[in-house]
């Protein structure tokens, strides 16, 4: 039978998003000085103030209070009505050093040795029904919104826009798991105020069918972009009127959004939030590694979907466990022509990946500033690419240029096939 399956997403304006932005963007200028720094951020944001608080081990000096300023300022917080804004609020820092009985589990002689920060178990997942093997709920949801914030900074159409915004989307599967079509989407976008909500909610509404959903569509491939049909049940800003918002409607935290950072509630996640956390944390490392073994999977053939779960204890570098499931839709043999049990699979893929932290470090260059672009808009399905950063070696800045992303490259796919003789 037929069912529907939901995701969500917020905005870079939604106010745990500004926490996790904030908090990713510290991570950054410590590593930029100090590519060893270990850090675990955390951030809270409310009516006219930020704190920041967690543990630092480090040799950098970072202006925390411009960094958060900064990070507000480009989110589009700039105006004293938003009672919340990054000249006028407060920033109070209580980050101190990091606990020394923690990083002796980490840190050993031979880096090759470094322990995992922290227990606990971590999933990545991928799927065939998108493009960039992401759940397509999920990445409509993501999509709406990042199209919402250019249209919002662009400030030519839609010029009530405001930061904070949630989006969700509803899509209709068949029997075999494959989209049919999009059911419902859910838009709440923070704006400015009108004078008559009558047509605050006409205006907005005619502007997200009219501008938002045909820029969106622009941006899919044609199976997906075909399954914006008339029947399509659209809430828009349901409860009325949207002006206080971001942190002045809401307290925001860093890690609340952990859903929306991974998979929108397919597949499975440990737990553990990512941003504002150095790689030594296996919470954010391994959720990298374990999306970019799933991800080569489905792309080289194996299945249609995959989920990996790996499973450490701290302070120890081999993980505890690692555990595959295709959902039943493994496509490989084994030598004897039956279908390739998970077990076998899960074998396999512990021949091919290095899931030790330190391998994982090095496979996807996690100790270089490249996370403040994760902390909105998800750390799962975007493309690899790169950035230009100032960074200090030595003392001496240097303009250096690194990947970003890289846990989302196929560059597994031809060891994969060869292991499993694809």
């Amino acid at each position: 039978m037929a069912y529907l399956f939901t995701s969500e997403s917020v905005s870079e304006g939604h106010p745990d998003k500004v926490a996790d932005q904030i908090s990713d963007a510290l991570l950054d200028e410590f590593l930029k000085q100090d590519p060893q720094s270990k850090v675990a951020c955390e951030t809270l944001v409310t009516t006219g103030l930020v704190v920041l608080s967690g543990e630092v081990k480090t040799q950098a000096y970072v202006d925390v209070q411009k960094v958060a300023r900064d990070v507000i300022k480009k989110i589009g917080y700039t105006k004293s009505e938003y009672k919340f804004d990054s000249e006028a609020c407060g920033v109070i820092s209580a980050i101190h050093e990091q606990s020394g009985d923690i990083n002796q589990g980490v840190e050993r002689a031979n880096p090759e040795d470094q322990g995992a920060g922290d227990q606990g178990m971590m999933f990545g997942y991928a799927t065939n029904e998108t493009d960039t093997y992401m759940p397509l709920a999920l990445e409509l949801s993501h999509l709406l919104l990042k199209e919402l914030a250019a249209i919002r900074k662009e400030g030519n159409e839609m010029t009530y826009l405001r930061p904070d915004a949630k989006s969700q989307v509803t899509i209709k599967y068949s029997d075999n798991h494959v989209p049919e079509k999009i059911d419902t989407i859910v838009i709440s976008t923070q704006h400015d105020d009108f004078a008559e909500e009558a047509e605050m909610l006409d205006t907005i509404k005619a502007d997200v069918l009219n501008i938002l959903i045909p820029r969106v569509k622009t941006l899919l491939p044609t199976r997906t972009a075909d399954l914006f049909g008339e029947d399509i049940t659209y809430h828009i800003n349901p409860t009325g009127k949207f002006v206080i918002g971001g942190p002045h409607g809401d307290t925001g935290l860093t890690g609340r959004k952990i859903i929306v950072d991974t998979y929108g509630g397919k597949g499975a996640h440990g737990g553990g939030a990512f941003s504002g956390k150095d790689s030594s944390k296996v919470d954010r490392s391994a959720a990298y590694a374990t999306r970019h073994i799933a991800k080569n999977l489905v792309a080289a053939g194996v299945a249609d979907q995959v989920l990996v779960q790996v499973a450490y204890a701290i302070g120890v570098a081999e993980p505890v466990g690692l555990y595959v499931t295709t959902y039943g839709s493994t496509k490989v043999k084994d030598g004897q022509g039956n279908v390739m049990s998970d077990g076998e699979i899960s074998e396999k893929v512990s021949q091919v990946f290095d899931m030790r932290p330190y391998g994982i470090v090095k496979r996807f260059g996690l100790q270089n500033p490249i996370f403040a672009e994760t902390a909105a808009y998800g750390h799962m399905g975007r493309p690899s690419g790169t950035k230009t950063v100032e960074v200090q070696v030595n003392g001496q800045k240097e303009i250096r240029e690194f990947e970003t992303f890289t846990w989302e490259k196929l560059d597994h796919v031809d060891q994969i096939k060869a292991a499993f003789g694809l």
